[in-house]
């Protein structure tokens, strides 16, 4: 295996086991907040997670996305997103558009499958009879609008933008740009500059080490703008044992999905575990918010990382899913791991020869 296939596998590992991993308890951190979860892990006995997280009884806690429980890693949109953004990218490459990503949404994504903002947009979409404007053509109304919703500076853009960076290796600003397309369908401002640092990151990380990497995806953001200061705050925290604390007091006015205070958690925990593949998406999960996006993230830009190159990904993380990757897109409910590798290396080839 060359170290481009190599690099892929592990990003692809990375993103779909810290996925699993903070999965069963987003859903209770969100709803009920740091205390409850941290009482969980508690119960669970796995405070700061180092593997799956077992079962304890909860109705907010499904017991078949706990540890032992699963044989496959479940569908979740972090990974919806990331296999979405491939397809968009096989059709498209850089000439991709937001009117595509617009075309995509509504031919491969169930509108049961998203949230917040997506969901808001999808709306609009619907509303404007989007649907049937054909490949090639705009549609015939302004995108702008779908932007414009109660949700548009939350998470769901910088869960969408992991791939564009994968693709882009050593080339932060063609990713950045690519994520800034996918990402202003829902989304504006800090919204769409955490798809932007987070893409620009894992371009960056292809010949850089983690600390030059995680500051040429800073350079991609408006220096006095609330994503750039979430960026510079968690890496201020890097290996502060109370960072997570500090951010959660820091933005406790936000929604615990919103964007800058979950970049914030991402950056302090690459930044506080960069040789500890557990340490960096098992501390994040603890830390709460959004546990299974933010875990997704960690643990991808981990893997791009030099450490995550030495090391891999630990199989204690990846053989419980077995290779297999759980989706809901229209028509697609599992996808094999070997398959999503081949076809982000030939995108990235196809793009390194553009």
């Amino acid at each position: 295996m060359n170290e481009l296939d190599a690099r892929i596998r592990r990003a692809w590992q990375g993103r779909i086991s810290g996925c699993q991993l903070g999965k069963p308890v987003e859903v209770l951190s969100m709803r009920e907040g740091h205390e409850a979860l941290t009482a969980y892990l508690d119960a669970a006995g796995t405070p700061r997670p180092r593997d799956y997280i077992p079962f304890v009884e909860h109705r907010l806690v499904r017991r078949d996305w706990c540890a032992g429980a699963f044989e496959r890693s479940e569908p979740d949109d972090d990974v919806n997103y990331s296999v979405l953004a491939l397809m968009m990218l096989e059709q498209h490459a850089d000439a991709l558009s937001t009117a595509d990503v617009a075309r995509h949404w509504m031919k491969w994504l169930p509108v049961g499958s998203t949230y917040t903002a997506e969901r808001a947009a999808y709306r609009i979409l619907l509303e404007k009879g989007a649907e049937w404007f054909p490949e090639g053509a705009e549609p015939g109304f302004d995108l702008t609008e779908c932007a414009q919703n109660p949700y548009n500076d939350w998470i769901g853009a910088q869960i969408r933008a992991d791939v564009y960076g994968w693709v882009c290796p050593g080339e932060p600003a063609r990713a950045a740009r690519l994520a800034q397309v996918d990402a202003t369908l829902s989304h504006v401002g800090a919204g769409v500059e955490g798809a932007v640092f987070v893409a620009a990151a894992g371009a960056a990380l292809a010949d850089r080490p983690l600390d030059r990497a995680l500051a040429a995806a800073l350079d991609q953001l408006a220096p006095d703008g609330e994503a750039a200061a979430a960026v510079r705050f968690g890496l201020d925290l890097a290996g502060e044992a109370d960072g997570d604390v500090r951010i959660r007091d820091r933005y406790a006015a936000l929604s615990p999905v919103a964007t800058v205070n979950n970049l914030a958690l991402v950056v302090w925990a690459l930044a506080s575990h960069e040789h500890d593949f557990d340490g960096a998406i098992g501390d994040v999960v603890a830390a709460g918010l959004d546990t299974d996006c933010n875990g997704a993230t960690v643990g991808a830009l981990w893997g791009l990382s030099e450490t995550g190159a030495k090391q891999g990904i630990p199989e204690h993380w990846t053989r419980p899913w077995n290779g297999r990757v759980g989706v809901s897109l229209a028509g697609i409910s599992e996808l094999a791991l070997d398959d999503l590798v081949d076809r982000t290396v030939a995108v990235t080839g196809r793009l390194a020869a553009a």
